[in-house]
C-alpha cells in the first residue's frame, strides 16, 4: 500500500528549502536541487569555521610582524622578548595595538628588546 507522508514530509521539504533561501535560480526553489545545495553549504560552512581561526591568525602575524619591523625588530625575536620579559599579550590583542596604536606598540617593542640583552 502507497503511503504519502503529508505533513512530515511537506514539513522536512519546507524546512530545507528554508535554508535553501537566497540560493540563486533553481536552488532555491526545486527540493532535489536545493537538498544539494544545502548539503554542500553546510559542508563549506564548517570547514570554513575553522579556517576563519587559521585565517586570522596569520592576518595577526603579518600585522604585528610589519609593526615590529618599523620597530627594528623580527617578529620572531618580538615574541621571544615578550616571553622573557613576562609579558602575557596573545596576537590577537598585538595586532589590535599594533594597528590602532602604535606609540603603545613602540613601548611593547622597546621593552621586548630590551628582555633579550
Amino acid at each position: 500500500m502507497r503511503v504519502k507522508r503529508g505533513f512530515a514530509g511537506r514539513r522536512r521539504h519546507k524546512r530545507r528549502l528554508k535554508l535553501a533561501e537566497g540560493f540563486r535560480g533553481r536552488r532555491n526553489g526545486c527540493f532535489k536541487l536545493a537538498k544539494r545545495a544545502v548539503e554542500k553549504a553546510l559542508q563549506f560552512s564548517y570547514r570554513d569555521r575553522r579556517a576563519k581561526k587559521r585565517d586570522f591568525r596569520g592576518l595577526w602575524i603579518v600585522r604585528i610582524n610589519a609593526a615590529a619591523r618599523l620597530n627594528g625588530i623580527s617578529y620572531s625575536k618580538l615574541v621571544l622578548g615578550l616571553s622573557k620579559a613576562n609579558i602575557s599579550l596573545d596576537r590577537k590583542v598585538l595586532a589590535e595595538i599594533a594597528f590602532t596604536d602604535p606609540a603603545s606598540f613602540a613601548v611593547v617593542a622597546e621593552k621586548a628588546k630590551a628582555a633579550l640583552n
